[in-house]
Parts: structure tokens; C-alpha cells; sequence
């Protein structure tokens, strides 16, 4: 009999599962989940107040599948932590613990790959396998926070894939990370970035959670967002923004942009004001990203020219902050220790 991840299961479901297929009790769910969630212990055997015969049938039923750590990066600078992990059937997807003074950060992944593409970003050159399932995207936290021994209360999808792509196992990881028999985590300290799939986001909107959206944008035009992101030919910058208004309205909550700044392409006061234009009355953060080592050999502008379009921002209202670089010392950027990786297993 083919056993399955547990973590896979949302709490009703698992709790249905254990009392209608295995006839355990409704609280030994509580306690499986305490065990796994908060305890972070993968090993049914090791469940102590369960008796050997709750144990043995969750042995038959299910396995605690918590990728495998192939190697791990840790910046010498501010402790960001890079983790490439393998999973099941040997694919790998990266994971990321980033450190603030404030909060600990765990960037997780939602596809092996990527098929996006977008120009700057080593994940979508180094190709499109799969999406992840619910347990996956799950054990690459656990994984993080085991080896790390600590409980981190902010997780971003901003890792390796489009999460939108992926829409019903990451609905349903957010169900886990939010339950408080399971992760606990506050919903407000969830966040989901996307490149923008605007019937998605929409029903992002429908769900009436309190996680955050984020968008990467990247560039103000059509012209421009083109070049370098080939799903805007798609979902143009104006669907796009269209979306974000319907799901602003419907949760009243700010969307988050994420504006990668490339020299000489879209890092002028024009770029600025055109995105300003782009908003109009829409509530918004921007996050300035000057972008990172990448295949299409891009470079990061001046620091006069990123402080200039930040000043162009705010001059006009938006909310805008240049988002400080963490793990600039390893390959922490999305892709980067994934593609290393397989060009080595390739030579």
C-alpha cells in the first residue's frame, strides 16, 4: 500500500482521515499535529504519548516526507541562509532563511523550475519541471527550521515558480501555515508574490484572508515589461494592474510591487513617473530591487540614479523603499545555487 505525506493534509481533512480510516481519536490530531508542527519531530516511532498501536497505523498509512538538505550556503555578512533541497523523486528547489532585525524570513519555492522565463532570473533559464504539492512546499519549511532550531513566523512564496501557477496547493499550504493546531502563523505575515495572473489574483481576493499579495512588476510599460518578462505578452502591465484594483476593493488591503532596477532600462525619473501614472489612486508599496547577478548580464544602476527614482516616487506619493541586499557573499538570489548545481552534475 502506497503511504501517504501527511503533510499534505489539511487539518479537517486529516482529522476526518484519522477517525473514519484508522478510528484514532479526534484529539490524537492535536497531538500528531503538536508533534510534527511545533515539535518539528518526523519520525512516528518518536510520538511518545501515542500508543504503539496509534503509531503503527500511521506508519502503515503515512509517511513525514521533509526534503533533504543537499547543500546549504550561509552569508558571512548577515547570516542569510541558502538551502538547495532535494525531494522525493531527486528534483531540487531552493529555500531561504533571511534575517532582519525585526523578523526572520522563510523564502519557500512552489515549482521545480520555473516556466516564466523572465530574463534576470537564473530560476526560469534553468527550466520548468513541475509544480510542488501541498506537502512539498510544507517540508521545505520544516526542513529550514529543523536544521535551524528555531520557529520562523514570516514566510514569503517568493522562492523558485509562479505561485499562482501552483493557485490550489498554495491556497491549501496557507490553510496549514495559518491553522493554529498546525504552523500558527499569522496570516498577515504570509505573503505571496506573483508575476501577475490576473484571474488569480482576483481570486486571491475571494478567499478573504488577511496574507499579503505582492506583484513583480519590474517595469511601467508594455514595451518594456516585454523585453524581459515574456508573460506580460499575455497579461499586459494595464490586466495586471486591473486585477490588483479588483482585489484591492474586495480585501481593502495595499498591494505590494516589486521593481527589479536595471541600468539604463527602466531606472530613469521618466521610468518613475510612468509608474507612478501606472498606479493612479491604487494604495501601494514598492519595493526597489537593484537587481542581481544574472543570465542576461543586466547591471544595477548608480547609486545616484536609485536614489533619484526613489525620490521621484515618494515626491509623488508612493510609497516606496530600496530593499536591502541580504546574502550578497553566497548565491542567495532565486535560481542562482539550483543552476550552479546542475551545470556541475552536467560537466
Amino acid at each position: 500500500m502506497q503511504t501517504k505525506n501527511i503533510l499534505d493534509f489539511e487539518y479537517s481533512d486529516l482529522q476526518s482521515y484519522l477517525l473514519n480510516e484508522l478510528g484514532l481519536e479526534k484529539f490524537r490530531t492535536d497531538q500528531i499535529c503538536d508533534w510534527i508542527y511545533k515539535k518539528r519531530v518526523f519520525d512516528f516511532e518518536s510520538m511518545t504519548n501515542l500508543s504503539k498501536d496509534d503509531r503503527q497505523k500511521l506508519s502503515d498509512n503515512f509517511k513525514i516526507s521533509i526534503p533533504h538538505i543537499v547543500k546549504k550556503e550561509v552569508s558571512k555578512i548577515d547570516g542569510t541562509t541558502k538551502y538547495l533541497l532535494e525531494l522525493e523523486d531527486r528534483n531540487t528547489v531552493e529555500a531561504v532563511i533571511i534575517y532582519y532585525p525585526s523578523r526572520t524570513i522563510a523564502c519557500i519555492s512552489t515549482q521545480v523550475g520555473c516556466p516564466l522565463k523572465c530574463s534576470f532570473c537564473s530560476t526560469g533559464q534553468s527550466g520548468y519541471v513541475r509544480n510542488l504539492s501541498t506537502g512539498e512546499i510544507i517540508g521545505q519549511l520544516l526542513a529550514m527550521e529543523k536544521d535551524k532550531e528555531m520557529d520562523v513566523k514570516n514566510v514569503v512564496y517568493m522562492g523558485m515558480g509562479e505561485p499562482l501557477l501552483n493557485f490550489n496547493n498554495v491556497v491549501q499550504t496557507i490553510e496549514i501555515l495559518n491553522h493554529p493546531k498546525m504552523k500558527k502563523l499569522g496570516a498577515r505575515h504570509i505573503t505571496i508574490s506573483t508575476a501577475g495572473i490576473p484571474q488569480k489574483i482576483e481570486e486571491l481576493g475571494d478567499l478573504n484572508k488577511e496574507f499579503r499579495l505582492s506583484v513583480s512588476l519590474h517595469a511601467p510599460t508594455n514595451l518594456q515589461r516585454d523585453q524581459i518578462m515574456p508573460i506580460n505578452h499575455k497579461y499586459p502591465v494595464e490586466q495586471v494592474i486591473q486585477s490588483c484594483r479588483i482585489y484591492q476593493k474586495k480585501t481593502k488591503k495595499r498591494v505590494t510591487f516589486e521593481y527589479i532596477l536595471i541600468k539604463g532600462f527602466n531606472d530613469s525619473k521618466e521610468d518613475a513617473l510612468k509608474l507612478v501614472e501606472l498606479f493612479g489612486d491604487l494604495k501601494v508599496m514598492v519595493n526597489l530591487i537593484p537587481v542581481n547577478e544574472n543570465p542576461a548580464g543586466f547591471e544595477k544602476p548608480s547609486k545616484r540614479f536609485i536614489q533619484a527614482f526613489l525620490d521621484t516616487l515618494v515626491k509623488n506619493g508612493i510609497d516606496a523603499v530600496v530593499r536591502a541586499e541580504k546574502g550578497s557573499d553566497i548565491s542567495a538570489a532565486c535560481g542562482q545555487l539550483r543552476t550552479r548545481e546542475l551545470k556541475e552534475a552536467n560537466r
